[in-house]
């Protein structure tokens, strides 16, 4: 799930400069990134991308935010140090591919012939760019960058796929959902902004109420 390929047909550049310019460009011209920047069987690139945008997040909100980070044995460094590794070398990793498997899964029934799992992963990861602003702790940015997240993933899915943007958005909705969502707290802004709970209340449906 993780090759890298030396010579890949197209694909992004190496090191922090193809790093950077990746990033740029997946937000400015998402259509032509997709397009020349995923490769079959060439994920190492995008597996670090979503790595570097899931450590920067995390750090930001940590900077920005109070209590982000738990903290462990009364060690608040070391707890923020331990949270910031888990999240970008643990948990972005896992998230991304459980993410992709599940995109894969929900491509069958909208488009026939699909390209790999291969290119689906890397369209999940470069997905990820706006997470970045997510971080922010102004609602209104962080929904604003949780839509476009799924936008860019929409977009990813019709180019690398070769479909249509209606079919990419059906196929593309729950992961959509999982990453931005959740994971970069789109939802969260929404409840915020919109003064509703989308959060499901665990004692709804046991017949049973507060004393």
């Amino acid at each position: 799930m993780t090759t890298w390929v030396e010579n890949p047909e197209g694909g992004r550049a190496r090191g922090p400069v193809g790093l950077a310019r990746a990033w740029v460009e997946v937000l400015i011209r998402p259509r032509r990134f997709f397009e020349n920047g995923v490769a079959p069987g060439d994920q190492a690139p995008g597996l670090v991308f979503a790595i570097a945008v899931t450590l920067v997040h995390v750090a930001l909100r940590g900077a920005l935010v109070p209590d982000t980070f738990p903290v462990y044995l009364g060690r608040p460094v070391l707890s923020a140090a331990f949270t910031f590794l888990v999240a970008g070398l643990f948990v972005a990793p896992v998230l991304l591919h459980l993410t992709a498997a599940v995109q894969t899964v929900l491509l069958r029934p909208f488009v026939r012939d699909r390209a790999g799992v291969s290119e689906t992963v890397q369209v999940v990861a470069y997905a990820s760019a706006p997470g970045v602003f997510a971080a922010l702790p102004v609602p209104g940015l962080r929904l604003v960058a949780a839509l476009y997240g799924a936008v860019l993933l929409v977009v990813g899915l019709a180019v690398v796929h070769e479909t249509s943007i209606a079919r990419a958005a059906a196929a593309g909705a729950l992961p959509a959902l999982i990453v931005f969502g959740y994971a970069f707290g789109g939802v969260a802004a929404f409840e915020t902004l919109a003064g509703v709970d989308l959060t499901p209340d665990p004692r709804a449906g046991t017949g049973n109420t507060p004393g």
